[in-house]
């Protein structure tokens, strides 16, 4: 039996172009690296519904590189009759392998729990941490963001129940670098 090389040639060509096509339609894995830029502590000034405040943050790869663990604190002064307040909080950022999302747990020190799912930008100077939709309660947007001068600006934005995209500014801040 006689095969025509035209023929198998053909059929490779067409087998390595239907294979090019799927690759490129294929999401890119989601990848901890992606969040590279927040790596390291932080100093922060800022305002919002609190008033204005100080604080500091940092971002850290922990368990073999595994997660990366924010941890943050923010003191906001006293304020017409209201006492200084301290805040305190914990995110642990994960690739879920099942999903293969990025996503986050956020704990604080007034025993709020939010879980994220988190999309950083492609050109990996940005990030959005989105809360899930929900009719009977709040929707969070924690942002951040890498600007020219090596700063990094960030906005807590809390939506109503029911109101999915109603997102309204809580605090912004911006941090640089310590």
């Amino acid at each position: 039996m006689r095969v025509d090389m035209r023929i198998v040639s053909a059929a490779a060509i067409v087998l390595l172009l239907l294979s090019l096509a799927d690759a490129r339609q294929s999401p890119k894995p989601s990848s901890l690296d992606d969040l590279r830029f927040l790596i390291g502590e932080w100093e922060g000034v800022g305002g919002g519904g609190r008033g204005s405040g100080k604080g500091l943050f940092s971002f850290a790869f922990d368990l073999q590189n595994k997660v990366i663990v924010r941890r943050n604190y923010a003191e906001y002064p006293p304020t017409d009759g209201r006492p200084a307040v301290r805040h305190d909080d914990l995110i642990v950022i994960y690739l879920d392998r099942a999903s293969n999302q990025i996503l986050a747990n956020y704990f604080d020190s007034e025993g709020q729990q939010i879980n994220y799912k988190v999309t950083p930008s492609s050109d990996h100077e940005a990030v959005t941490f989105l809360s899930e939709a929900s009719a009977s309660q709040p929707r969070y947007r924690l942002s951040y963001k890498k600007l020219k001068d090596g700063t990094l600006s960030g906005k807590f934005e809390i939506a109503p129940p029911g109101q999915l995209d109603a997102f309204k500014t809580y605090l912004e801040w911006t941090a640089r670098k310590k």
